[in-house]
């Protein structure tokens, strides 16, 4: 139920108590900083989410609430990436943005889950607002979940996939909640990107995400699972810089920031683009119980899933991997082979349909098939429900990063305006392409068809920023040349 407060600050009744919001441009109401979960803290610092604890009178829902503990990115991608960082120990939050902040609306649901390799990102993100969603009549709703060791390290005195039981545990409180905010229970959508997208892969197969959410977009993120050495080895290495047996109840005895600090000096030394230790989702008989691409494979919900044309060049160019896989020349295409397990007709072909590109760029596109568009489109190749693929073409006007990984999220979101959006797409983005690319996710949200037809297993997707966007949607801006 919704209550009455003062002017511009509605307030909605939750299972644990009375929240106050504001009421912002457009009349969309945003509830910000949630608690869907306990305090992950002392006892709970790697246990499975524990509920929140109901409060009497009214809660202040008017800010972000704290984030999740986690390392800073490093300064190169701290220039293109956005990682505000909200001190606190009630990370287990989330924020609801609405057009009609009162029960029985019925409207769609969204559910964002942020990328940043599960190590990095946050809810607070400004490229994340969901005001445009709202706008648009679709309730929607971010959330943070435990990050790095905290969410994802393996010990074998606490559960695994803690990261995605936080997950599970938002979505519950969805379920339970978002009546109240005008939602449809029924009818919700849970979509992420990068990490967030490899995380929606998990809730299509766990078992304990069944029936919370009727469909799902993956974006710049496929199904999988990394092997559990991999994760051991990162929390071994914690363990042995912080000088602690490798246990749970050893690392929720030491303090926060210096588990952060021996944190991002283990992840310094991983490398999950090219493969070894990492943090990341495992294979778990209580949680995760198989191959989450195969479970997806025969789920029944519609999908939307797709890439950007270069996603790897948010990795390369900002770093000089460019131009250091240029010099290598035949060898970075070979070790890039060897990493893809691609054959030489894979390279032949590339270099037919990218005529004049380097080593760099074939490499990075062998990458590229095998970590997304391979699983991805054998995803949608396997399933009998709609999927629906995409490709994000159009080029940042960021000298280097071209249609790089994350630079479809000003658009999807709309936030184009968001000065922080201007980071990775510069500041003559194309208004018209968020406008299509947005109003396709609502679509999707509202319909479970995005305005094109499902993948017929052999056709391509469709290209935002291409000739095939411009036929369905319109005239598009012509995109800058890449430098």
């Amino acid at each position: 139920m919704s209550t009455a407060g003062s002017s511009g600050r509605p307030r909605v009744r939750t299972g644990q108590g009375v929240v106050e919001g504001r009421t912002g441009p457009e009349g969309v109401a945003a509830f910000r900083g949630i608690p869907y979960a306990a305090a992950p803290v002392g006892a709970l610092r790697f246990a499975a989410p524990a509920a929140p604890a109901a409060w009497d009178g009214v809660r202040d829902a008017g800010a972000f609430g704290p984030t999740a503990p986690k390392a800073a990115y490093p300064r190169t991608f701290a220039a293109l990436l956005s990682d505000p960082e909200i001190p606190g120990e009630d990370c287990l939050n989330l924020n609801v943005w609405t057009p009609q902040p009162a029960a029985g609306a019925g409207l769609p649901v969204m559910v964002w889950l942020h990328g940043g390799a599960l190590t990095r990102g946050s809810s607070a993100v400004p490229v994340y607002d969901g005001s445009a969603f709202a706008r648009d009549g679709v309730v929607f709703v971010s959330l943070n979940y435990r990050l790095g060791v905290l969410g994802y390290g393996l010990f074998p005195d606490a559960p695994a996939n803690r990261g995605l039981l936080d997950q599970m545990a938002a979505l519950r409180w969805v379920r339970e909640n978002i009546t109240a905010f005008g939602g449809d229970p029924a009818r919700v959508t849970v979509f992420g990107e990068s990490a967030g997208a490899i995380s929606v892969g998990a809730l299509l197969a766990a078992p304990g995400a069944a029936g919370l959410f009727a469909q799902a977009a993956l974006q710049s993120g496929a199904p999988e699972v990394l092997p559990p050495d991999h994760v051991r080895t990162m929390v071994r290495r914690m363990a042995s810089l912080l000088k602690v047996p490798a246990t749970a109840e050893a690392f929720a005895a030491v303090p926060l920031p210096d588990l952060i600090a021996a944190q991002r000096a283990v992840l310094r030394r991983s490398g999950a683009l090219l493969g070894g230790p990492a943090f990341g989702l495992v294979i778990d008989p209580d949680t995760l119980p198989e191959e989450p691409l195969e479970a997806a494979a025969r789920g029944r919900v519609p999908l939307l899933m797709g890439w950007t044309t270069e996603e790897y060049r948010l990795w390369f160019a900002p770093t000089g991997l460019m131009r250091l896989l240029d010099r290598f020349g035949p060898l970075a295409v070979a070790l890039a082979r060897v990493r893809t397990g691609k054959d030489r007709a894979a390279v032949r072909a590339l270099r037919a349909a990218l005529p004049g590109a380097g080593p760099a760029e074939l490499a990075g596109q062998l990458l590229t098939d095998r970590l997304l568009r391979d699983p991805l489109r054998r995803l949608a190749g396997a399933r009998t429900a709609p999927s629906f693929l995409y490709e994000f073409g159009w080029p940042s006007g960021v000298p280097g990063l071209g249609a790089c990984h994350a630079l479809e999220l000003g658009f999807v979101f709309d936030t184009l305006h968001v000065p922080e959006a201007h980071w990775l797409a510069g500041p003559e983005a194309p208004q018209e392409l968020a406008d299509r690319m947005h109003a396709a996710w609502v679509r999707f949200a509202v319909t479970g068809e995005p305005g094109w037809e499902p993948w017929d297993g052999c056709g391509p997707p469709m290209v935002f920023g291409g000739p095939q966007d411009q036929e369905a949607f319109g005239p598009v801006v012509t995109p800058p040349v890449l430098p």
